[in-house]
């Protein structure tokens, strides 16, 4: 299992529309869980994606920071290194909230 977090300057919402986005996702999910099953709280700003066929899961939790923006956190488990795949995951989620936020 895999951690990182990392704080986006973005508001929580969109951080997580932006996640969960079936357009976008592909921009920032490790590619074993592009086509899994996705569930979780909208309200809680929480989601999971689980691959069946493989040992691959992710969950992302997005929260508001005091400061502004938003602080995510990604557990990531699977083959390979995780470990590296969930920080290069988190960097680009922001990259894909920050073109989110200038395309509209």
């Amino acid at each position: 299992m895999a951690y990182a977090e990392r704080g986006i300057s973005a508001p929580p919402e969109v951080v997580f529309n932006t996640a969960t986005d079936p357009d976008r996702i592909s921009a920032w999910l490790p590619e074993p869980l592009l086509s899994a099953a996705r569930d979780g709280d909208p309200d809680g700003m929480r989601a999971r994606w689980s691959a069946g066929d493989t040992d691959w899961t992710a969950e992302l939790r997005v929260e508001p920071e005091d400061t502004g923006g938003a602080r995510a956190w990604l557990d990531l488990s699977g083959d390979g290194q995780p470990e590296q795949l969930a920080d290069e995951a988190l960097a680009n989620l922001a990259r894909e909230v920050a073109d989110n936020l200038q395309a509209g």
